[in-house]
C-alpha cells in the first residue's frame, strides 16, 4: 500500500469515528467519562483476562524495554470492552487532573469518550493513530494515540494495545512499534495453548523473516488438519483457514513436514503456485523467545544462512557469473554503486558478502538490510537513526542508524524495491550529499560507503508504474549485473558439488553419485541455489551416514520435476537407475517414472507389480511402498487408479 493510500484510509477512519459520535449525541465539549469499574468487578475481570495480561506484560514487554523505558508514555491494555486491564510507563506527560484517564478499570469506548485509539480500534477492527485535534472531545487532545487489535486464536476480537504520549512529531514508527507488539502477543498466546500437542508451521515469502512477528503461523492436527491460524497467515495464502487440510494449502505431504529436521527452513509452495519458505515445530518442542526485529543480528553482518564463500568459489566457469565477478570485483574500488538483479535464491547475498571481502574495506561493517522484512513505518528510523525524544517509544539514547553503521565499510540494501516511497526520497539526499541526518535532529553526519542493492524485479517497471523513484534508480544502478538462476548456469554440476562439500558433515564421505548428479543437472530449481542447499541439507539429514539416493530426497523435488516436462522426461531414466527395488523384482521390470509422476494410465506391468506387492504384504501401505522404492502418496495414487482406494 503506498503512502496516499495510507493517508487516505487514515482519514476515512477518523471521519467514520466522529460521525459516529455525532450519533452518539455527544459534542466536543462533552466531558469524558473516567468512572472506575468497581473492585470487585476489576478482579473478575483481571481474572477473565489473565493470560492476556501475563502475556503481554511477562513475554512480550520486556523484549521493548529498550525502546519503552524513559519515554514519556503510556502502555495500556484493554479488553473488548476498551476497559483497561493494566497500564504500564511515564505518566509525566499527564497533568494530575489528566491521571485518572489512564488508570485500570476506565472504560474508553467510543459511546462515552469519543474518538480515541482504544475505542476507534474496537469500533473498526484495524490498528489506527489518533493525533491531538482528531480526538472528538476537546478534553482528550492532550494526547496522542496509537493503537492495534489483539485477537485470539479463533480470530475474536480479545482486546486493544495503546501507546499514549503528547508527542508532537510524527508517529508512524509508534503506530508500527504497537503493531508489532499486539502480533507478538496473537503469536505468543497461539503458542501456549497449542505447542504442546500440535504442529505449529511457522512460513513467510522470504527466508529472512522467518523469524518476524509478520511471518504466518499456522497450528496443525496429527491428522494433518489446520485448527487455527494468526491472521497474518490468512493474508499471505488468500485462504480461509480453519478446519481444512493443510495438503488444501500446500502441496507437500504432511507426512514430510512432520518429519522434516528441526529448525531446518523448508521450501513449501501453496496450491495457488506461490512459494513459501517454513519451519515447522513438533508438539512438546520448547516455545522460542518471540523475536526482537530491533536486537536481530543480521541488521549489522551479512545474513546468517548466507556460506562464507571467497569471490573466486562464486563461478565455476558459467561465463554470465564470470562476467558479473569480473565487473563487481573492479568497481568495488570505485564510487560506483552496483544493482544486482536476479530471481529469489540465486545467492545475491552471498556474491554481496563475497564481493566485500574481497575488497579494501573487508576490516569495516558489511551491513546488509533487507527492505522488505522491516515494517514500512519503521524504515526511517532504522535506516536513517533517530535522537533521543524524536517520537514516542525512542530509546533512550536514540539510534545510530544502518546508513551510519556502515560508514567505512560496505551497505547492502537487498529487496530494495520494496522501500517505502518517504524513504526512497530521504535516501536519495541522503546518497547525494553522503551526510544522513537522524529523525529528530538538524545535525548531518558524514558517511564513505560502498552501495550495493539488490532486487528481484524490474525496476525499471516500478519507475514506470510510480512504485520506485527515477533519480533514485539512476542513483543506484551504476552497474547493472544480472545472475543467472541455477537452473541457466552452465557450472551447474561443479556448483552442486562444491555446495555439496560444504555442507556433509566429516561422517559423511560418499561422493555424489553420477546419477545423483544428472538428475540434479536436470531439475528447473525454481527456487534457484537456496532450495538446492536446501534439498541437500535435507537428503543428508535422512541418508544420516550412507550414500544420497532417491529415497531421500524431499517430494517437492520431485513436485517440480512434474510440473516441468522437459526435465521430468530427461530425468525418468535416471530416477530408476537410482532406485533400490525389492528383491523379487527383476531389474528389467523396474518402474521409471514412480517417484516422478504417477498417470491414470499405468501400465499393466508396473499396476500388476504395485498390485502383487500390495497383496503380499496384505494391504500394508508402508511395506508395499518401501518394497516398491516409491513414496506412500504414489502408492495411494496408483491403488486409486486400480480402483482400491
Amino acid at each position: 500500500m503506498r503512502n496516499d493510500d495510507l493517508v487516505d484510509d487514515h482519514t476515512a477512519t477518523i471521519q467514520a469515528s466522529w460521525q459516529r459520535c455525532e450519533e452518539y449525541g455527544l459534542s466536543h465539549q462533552s466531558s469524558p467519562h473516567l468512572e472506575r469499574l468497581p473492585e470487585a468487578d476489576y478482579r473478575n475481570l483481571q481474572w477473565m483476562y489473565g493470560d492476556l495480561v501475563k502475556t503481554t506484560a511477562t513475554e512480550v514487554l520486556p523484549y521493548y524495554e529498550n525502546i519503552l523505558s524513559n519515554s514519556k508514555c503510556m502502555v495500556m491494555l484493554a479488553d473488548a470492552k476498551g476497559q483497561v486491564l493494566q497500564s504500564w510507563g511515564d505518566s509525566r506527560f499527564v497533568t494530575p487532573q489528566q491521571k485518572p484517564f489512564f488508570r485500570e478499570g476506565v472504560s474508553w469506548q467510543e459511546r462515552t469518550n469519543g474518538t480515541n485509539a482504544i475505542g476507534t480500534v474496537l469500533a473498526s477492527g484495524q490498528p489506527v493513530q489518533v493525533l491531538r485535534d482528531e480526538h472528538y472531545l476537546k478534553a482528550n487532545r492532550f494526547m496522542i494515540g496509537s493503537a492495534a487489535p489483539i485477537y485470539d486464536a479463533n480470530h475474536d476480537l480479545l482486546g486493544v494495545l495503546d501507546v499514549s504520549s503528547d508527542a508532537y512529531l510524527p508517529q508512524a514508527h509508534t503506530l508500527g512499534m504497537v503493531r508489532l507488539m499486539s502480533q507478538s502477543v496473537e503469536n505468543r498466546l497461539i503458542f501456549k495453548k497449542f505447542a504442546d500437542e500440535h504442529f505449529l508451521i511457522t512460513f513467510n515469502t522470504n527466508i529472512d523473516t522467518l523469524d518476524s512477528q509478520w511471518s504466518g503461523l499456522l497450528v496443525v492436527n496429527e491428522d494433518g488438519m489446520i485448527i487455527s491460524a494468526n491472521r497474518r497467515a490468512e493474508l499471505l495464502l488468500s485462504f480461509e483457514l480453519s478446519m481444512i487440510n493443510i495438503s488444501d494449502v500446500f502441496d507437500t505431504r504432511f507426512f514430510d513436514m512432520k518429519h522434516q529436521p528441526d529448525n531446518l527452513p523448508m521450501r513449501l509452495r501453496t496450491q495457488h503456485g506461490y512459494q513459501m519458505q517454513a519451519i515447522i515445530r513438533k508438539p512438546t518442542q520448547a516455545i522460542v523467545d518471540a523475536v526482537d526485529f530491533r536486537n536481530t543480528p543480521t541488521k549489522n553482518t551479512a545474513p546468517t544462512h548466507s556460506p562464507t564463500v571467497s569471490l573466486n568459489r562464486i563461478s565455476f566457469g558459467d561465463p554470465r557469473v564470470d562476467k558479473c565477478v569480473q565487473q563487481a570485483s573492479r568497481l568495488i574500488e570505485k564510487d560506483i554503486p552496483i544493482l544486482i538483479h536476479g530471481e529469489t535464491g540465486v545467492g545475491k547475498e552471498v556474491f554481496v558478502k563475497a564481493l566485500h571481502e574481497h575488497s579494501s574495506r573487508h576490516q569495516h561493517s558489511l551491513v546488509a538490510v533487507n527492505c522488505a522484512a522491516i515494517p514500512s513505518e519503521l524504515v526511517e528510523s532504522e535506516l536513517f537513526g533517530y535522537v533521543k525524544g524524536a517520537f514516542t517509544g525512542a530509546n533512550q539514547k536514540g539510534a545510530i542508524g544502518l546508513i551510519r553503521k556502515a560508514h567505512k565499510g560496505t551497505l547492502f540494501l537487498d529487496e530494495i524495491g520494496e522501500m517505502p516511497t518517504k524513504a526512497q526520497a530521504r535516501l536519495l539526499r541522503v546518497l547525494q550529499e553522503r551526510k544522513v541526518t537522524p529523525l529528530g535532529s538538524t545535525e548531518s553526519f558524514p558517511i564513505d560507503i560502498r552501495l550495493i542493492s539488490a532486487t528481484n524485479r524490474s525496476l525499471k517497471d516500478e519507475v514506470q508504474q510510480n512504485n520506485f523513484r527515477q533519480d533514485l534508480y539512476y542513483r543506484v544502478s551504476g552497474l547493472n549485473l544480472e545472475l543467472p538462476p541455477l537452473r541457466e548456469r552452465l557450472d551447474k554440476r561443479q556448483l552442486i558439488q562444491e555446495i555439496y562439500k560444504m555442507e556433509a558433515s566429516p561422517e559423511q564421505t560418499h561422493p555424489l553419485s553420477e546419477q545423483l548428479l544428472h538428475l540434479f543437472e536436470q531439475h528447473p530449481w525454481p527456487g534457484n541455489i537456496r532450495q538446492l542447499v536446501s534439498v541437500i541439507q535435507i537428503a543428508l539429514a535422512m541418508a544420516d551416514s550412507d550414500p544420497i539416493n532417491s529415497s531421500h530426497l524431499p517430494d517437492d523435488f520431485f513436485n517440480d520435476l512434474e510440473n516441468s516436462p522437459l526435465a521430468m522426461a530427461q530425468a525418468a531414466d535416471t530416477v530408476a537407475s537410482l532406485q533400490h527395488g525389492h528383491p523379487a523384482i527383476s531389474p528389467d521390470s523396474q518402474i521409471t517414472h514412480s517417484d516422478i509422476k504417477t498417470t491414470d494410465t499405468l501400465s499393466d506391468d508396473i499396476q500388476a507389480q504395485t498390485l502383487s506387492m500390495f497383496e503380499y504384504y496384505e494391504g500394508n501401505v508402508s511395506k508395499t511402498a518401501k518394497a516398491l522404492n516409491i513414496s506412500r502418496n504414489t502408492l495411494y495414487k496408483r491403488l486409486k487408479v486400480a480402483g482400491i482406494r
